[in-house]
């Protein structure tokens, strides 16, 4: 596509410093910087530059086991310029008290700070974002209410509250960055870089990360979806079926029949499943109690919740939380 003609005499080149921590996803970050590069092309103009970033300046690996470069260690950077965070797995491990300080330290000085995928788990437990509202990947979602309950956490693919900005993983960070760079320098080069980059449809703050229900499961029946969706909703204090089923008028039986023909199993076991998942979560990725971690997705009996764990993933929660701490070790 045709580079387009401007006066950009004016156009003060904007740095992002990514911060790369420890087994970073590789995706949003390579989805946000290339949004630079491509808008960069849009006039001829050097409207953006960036900087890779590591807490020691050493290459750093990411989740999918490539090593990338870096330019600089934990060092000053202007107040002008823009911080990533760009987190992956073991996200609480890679959130050192080094970075933690350096972040906080450029944030006093007023510089504009994001995280992309589990980045915003680094900027709540550096307290950037007490009292703001902010995203992470779905799949963390309970392990950080759990752990941040100061801080106000959406379901969008992204979400922008003053200088502090989160993206919710994946591709995400491409529609963050586009809607950043409309801010900043208007439609044109933000839709500009989408049709580059192929992104037929740019997402807002208004857009939810997940597909929806019926897309999950493959199914597309009202009742059904009400259903699940009611059983998402109350994983702490789970609903009965006979409940359940009043809700959407219907019978236990007729709602039993419903779970068996589309999705090959009971209600209640459907409803253990995703109890089950979250349970997985929150030890995978907190330092939650099994204890509370079981009353936290409606075990009431440790004994039971073990039980049913067992039954689920052939070990027990204590040997799961066990052979995650033994990965990062």
């Amino acid at each position: 596509m045709t580079a387009h003609k401007t006066d950009s005499t004016d156009v003060k080149t904007r740095r992002f410093i990514f911060l790369l921590l420890d087994q970073f996803s590789l995706v949003p970050f390579s989805s946000a910087l290339d949004t630079l590069r491509i808008a960069n092309r849009f006039d001829k103009t050097p409207r953006y530059s960036w900087t890779l970033a590591s807490e020691d300046g050493e290459p750093v690996a990411c989740s999918n086991g490539a090593k990338m470069m870096v330019d600089m260690d934990l060092a000053d950077v202007s107040r002008d310029d823009t911080v990533m965070v760009c987190g992956g797995l073991g996200i609480d491990q890679s959130s050192t008290k080094k970075v933690m300080n350096w972040l906080r330290r450029e944030a006093r000085k007023g510089a504009s700070i994001g995280g992309l995928c589990t980045g915003a788990h680094t900027l709540a437990k550096a307290g950037l974002l007490d009292g703001k509202k902010c995203t992470i990947h779905w799949e963390n979602y309970d392990s950080f209410t759990e752990e941040f309950d100061e801080v106000e956490l959406s379901k969008a693919v992204y979400v922008i509250d003053g200088n502090r900005f989160t993206s919710a993983g994946g591709t995400s960070s491409l529609d963050l960055m586009l809607k950043l760079m409309a801010t900043r320098d208007g439609e044109d080069i933000a839709n500009w870089v989408a049709d580059q980059c192929l992104h037929t449809s740019i997402r807002t703050e208004r857009d939810e990360q997940r597909l929806s229900i019926p897309t999950r499961i493959g199914v597309r029946h009202p009742k059904l979806s009400t259903v699940i969706q009611m059983m998402e909703s109350n994983i702490e204090e789970p609903v009965s079926p006979s409940v359940l089923a009043q809700d959407v008028g219907m019978s236990t039986r007729q709602l039993e029949r419903l779970f068996s023909r589309y999705l090959s199993r009971s209600p209640k076991r459907y409803y253990m499943e995703l109890r089950l998942q979250k349970a997985r979560n929150l030890l995978m990725q907190t330092e939650m109690s099994v204890i509370n971690v079981a009353l936290a997705c409606g075990f009431a009996s440790p004994s039971h919740f073990s039980k049913c764990y067992r039954a689920q993933y052939d070990t027990t929660p204590y040997r799961e939380r066990g052979s995650q701490a033994a990965k990062q070790t």
